[in-house]
């Protein structure tokens, strides 16, 4: 059985997995050898102590490490796992010493904070030791920078990696309380909103527990995206206060803060360095989440940064005046930074806000990793060898300032030269490509940034000059009209006017005729011309490239710049990453092939199934003879010579059943509406977008009803299978059609679910607020799911892996991993739908046409 886009861990883009630079690198091939970590005992807890690895980021081998850390952890050592009782014993010492409630009661909510802060007690240890032995190696280390994070609940996946699920069960059990009731007080972290999010936190966790030396960056938003209500009118946005109770699970670290500053202007030096200046300045400030890995002691982190300002930006005159406002701008200023994912960018207020988030991402991280390089470097820090110590992976667009932001530091910080700059970044940057949609390769406009950020246009007005010259080198003069179309589609900067280096190169020069002709001939042409207009020259004859469109906006287009820039272009499914080659790139990808891969999305099994399918997972155990499918999910393989047998048939049935009654119970919990476990579970869950298609699947729905109605009930109960058909997800706030639709999805359940003629037949649901917790409820009960988007438009998908894991059967399109997942699972058990990519262009053109077959 081949491994499974899906299955075994995350597949890691090339920064992660395959960089060549690493194998060159001396530094990083120790490969991994062993060492035992050694635990402080806590009054309250005696920690566990097991094998500790590190791989190397680029190795697929894990070797023995052969130092061990005893002589760097302190004093009293204790090899022994917690028992339920010293667990208990913890739990109490943080419910009275670590309060985050008045004392008088041992409730849920204070119940939940204790437990979390007595495992995280011990990923702290981990966590620690993690980091030194990294130090110790200075290992090769891959950074990974996301402006979403869905990371879920962290309770249960803790204690699971920890394998100490059952330990703090019976623990919660002595003091009154149940493991489940406990873990549903924590609020999912507000970081992210589909499946870009979800997939850094799949990463990350896949990344941990595979040994890698990694570190997620993101921002810390106080409200994230938005929390949703649906009413009458459909889609409600309020703000989400996730952080509202405090979160256990973050470390603020005051010690870690970089300044971030925006607009202001730049300095020349007579050397012709360059110096920025004034402008607003903020502060980034770290806190820090740590990500344990299954079954090992890895534990890495995740940095989010939050915004602020120094006290001296504090204007206390002002405040002591009664100008209130005033004194507080500059806080307010910095701390909306970091308020609200994705904030609305109808406004140049939202767009510049948004530029501000991806800036302060991309500078504070990058800031922190020079620091971490040069720490690790000791006294002379060779600056060529950063690509051997560090790999930057950009999720999609956001990050794409880390291309400017990194030259500006060697150059303007560090004193580099342009060209060492340059190079050191074309092989430090690395770019993941997630959307074939034109609106979501993001441009950003040229004077705006300009504004905000005038050093870095500087940086990328140089980059675009060095493409310019390198497409000129590709393509040559010979063919003009061809290098204008090369030009006009390639470059990082579009309408505005090229490089004066190179623009006297596309000029036609005007013809001057040296021969010498007859006095005789030539005057007898003046006489025979002299009634004749004068012929003006034309410029538009002499210059290639037409002057800007002064109607146009000048822009700045992101992922050309992440192409020009990286050393790595992939996409996440074999289907999108030949679109990204064959379509959306394909200019840059004849130019360089090498960068182009692909590398499919993951989810992680641990969370997916293990932890959120405890059903399942024990059958599946049961019949393999092990549970090391959690990390190589190839060993599912050895259920197909079970197919057949009876018993197994019956035990999944009956997981399935267990699991779909917990989600009618959760379904009357947050809608009201009673389902039957008995009908068929169909279910979409995923962002709203009209290329996702939820519209066709609910007028399918209303085409079924109505179907029904035309019926009399014994035809209805022989044509119709009983059916659930579940939605969730959220629509963007500014996204009026996508609102529209998810008000079309609740009005149809209103009218379909209190319709006595159709009863139990037929019930339409829409689960508010969609998240992590949410889809670990449906995921598992979930009969068939539906993925039916535009084939070529989904680049991936990763809710479509999730299904399938747990034992759903997916109806969709030949579209992102959909393709790898019918490869695997097999023809029969996948129902395809509707066309497929290449046709797709053929028929939106009969329909412009008005070549519609009914």
């Amino acid at each position: 059985m081949a491994a499974s886009p899906f299955s075994a861990n995350c597949t890691l883009p090339k920064s992660i997995a395959h960089s060549k630079s690493v194998h060159s690198s001396k530094g990083c091939d120790f490969g991994a050898r062993v060492t035992k970590l050694f635990f402080l005992q806590h009054p309250r807890l005696v920690c566990s102590r097991r094998n500790f690895y590190v791989r190397n980021v680029a190795s697929d081998q894990k070797q023995e490490l052969k130092e061990p850390l005893a002589d760097e952890v302190p004093g009293t050592l204790d090899t022994s796992v917690p028992d339920s009782a010293s667990i208990a014993s913890s739990i109490k010492y943080h419910a009275e010493f670590t309060p985050s409630f008045s004392p008088e009661k041992f409730e849920l909510p204070k119940a939940y904070f204790a437990t979390a802060e007595s495992v995280r007690d011990t990923l702290i240890i981990n966590w620690n030791a993690t980091y030194h032995y990294y130090e110790k190696l200075n290992v090769k280390q891959a950074y990974y920078l996301s402006m979403e994070y869905l990371q879920g609940r962290a309770l249960l996946n803790a204690i699971g990696n920890l394998e100490l699920s059952g330990a703090y069960a019976e623990a919660l059990r002595k003091l009154g309380h149940n493991l489940e009731d406990v873990a549903s007080q924590e609020r999912d972290a507000a970081l992210g909103n589909g499946g870009l999010g979800r997939l850094a936190s799949c990463f990350l966790d896949s990344l941990a527990t595979l040994n890698y030396p990694a570190w997620g960056y993101g921002l810390r938003y106080k409200y994230g995206l938005f929390k949703q209500n649906i009413t009458k009118d459909g889609q409600e946005e309020v703000a989400e206060n996730w952080l509202e109770m405090g979160n256990p699970w973050e470390i603020v670290r005051n010690d870690v803060s970089y300044p971030v500053k925006f607009y202001g202007e730049v300095i020349s030096g007579p050397d012709g360095s360059k110096e920025w200046v004034g402008g607003e300045n903020i502060v980034a400030l770290a806190y820090d989440v740590p990500v344990p890995g299954y079954k090992t002691k890895t534990t890495i982190n995740l940095r989010l940064w939050s915004t602020k300002v120094a006290s001296e930006e504090f204007d206390l005159c002002a405040f002591n005046a009664g100008d209130h406002a005033t004194a507080y701008a500059a806080l307010k200023n910095a701390e909306k930074i970091c308020y609200i994912l994705y904030p609305g960018d109808e406004s140049i207020e939202g767009k510049t806000l948004r530029l501000k988030q991806q800036y302060t991402l991309c500078s504070a991280s990058l800031q922190d990793i020079i620091t971490r390089f040069e720490r690790r470097s000791g006294d002379v820090v060779d600056w060529g060898k950063l690509p051997e110590k560090v790999a930057v992976q950009m999720n999609d667009t956001h990050p794409t300032l880390c291309i400017p932001e990194l030259i500006r530091i060697l150059m303007d910080v560090k004193k580099l030269s342009w060209e060492e700059a340059w190079n050191i970044t074309k092989r430090t940057v690395a770019y993941t490509n997630h959307t074939v949609l034109p609106e979501a390769l993001e441009k950003w406009s040229l004077e705006l940034m300009q504004d905000l950020l005038p050093r870095h246009v500087e940086i990328i007005k140089k980059i675009d000059e060095e493409l310019v010259q390198t497409i000129i080198d590709e393509y040559g003069q010979e063919d003009l009209d061809l290098l204008q179309q090369k030009l006009k589609e390639m470059r990082i900067l579009a309408n505005v006017e090229l490089p004066g280096t190179v623009l006297e190169l596309l000029v036609k020069p005007e013809e001057d005729p040296i021969e010498e002709v007859d006095t005789a001939i030539e005057e007898s042409k003046l006489v025979d011309e002299v009634d004749q207009p004068e012929e003006e020259d034309d410029p538009e004859e002499k210059k290639v490239i037409p002057e800007p469109d002064p109607e146009l906006p000048k822009m700045v287009r992101m992922a050309n710049l992440c192409v020009a820039g990286g050393f790595a272009v992939n996409g996440v499914a074999e289907i999108h990453s030949e679109i990204v080659k064959e379509e959306v790139f394909n200019d840059f990808f004849k130019l360089w092939p090498e960068k182009f891969q692909n590398k499919t999305n993951g989810v992680t099994p641990r969370r997916w199934i293990r932890f959120c399918n405890p059903n399942l997972s024990e059958i599946i155990t049961k019949w393999t003879g092990t549970d090391d499918w959690t990390i190589n999910t190839e060993k599912l393989a050895i259920l197909r010579k079970f197919a057949d047998n009876e018993d197994l048939q019956s035990e999944w049935r009956e997981a399935k059943r267990r699991n779909k009654i917990k989600v009618a119970a959760f379904l009357k919990e947050k809608t009201g509406y009673v389902v039957s476990p008995d009908a068929m579970f169909d279910v979409q869950v995923k962002r709203i977008h009209e290329y996702k298609r939820q519209l066709l699947n609910i007028l399918g729905i209303v085409h079924r009803y109505k179907k029904m109605k035309e019926m009399t009930p014994e035809e209805r109960k022989t044509r119709f299978v009983p059916r659930v058909c579940i939605f969730g997800g959220k629509a963007f706030a500014t996204y009026v059609q996508a609102k529209r639709i998810v008000k079309f999805i609740t009005d149809v359940g209103a009218t379909v679910n209190h319709d006595p003629e159709i009863g139990d037949l037929l019930k339409v649901v829409f689960v508010p607020d969609y998240n992590v917790s949410v889809a670990e409820v449906l995921i598992p009960g979930s009969e068939l799911s539906q993925h039916i988007s535009t084939a070529g438009m989904e680049a991936s998908g990763t809710s479509n892996m999730k299904f399938a894991m747990n034992g759903c059967v997916l109806i969709g399109t030949l579209d992102g991993a959909n393709v790898e997942i019918r490869e695997e699972v097999g023809e029969d058990n996948f129902f395809l739908f509707g066309a497929r990519a290449p046709e797709i262009a053929g028929l939106r053109k009969e329909r412009a046409e008005g070549k519609v077959m009914p």
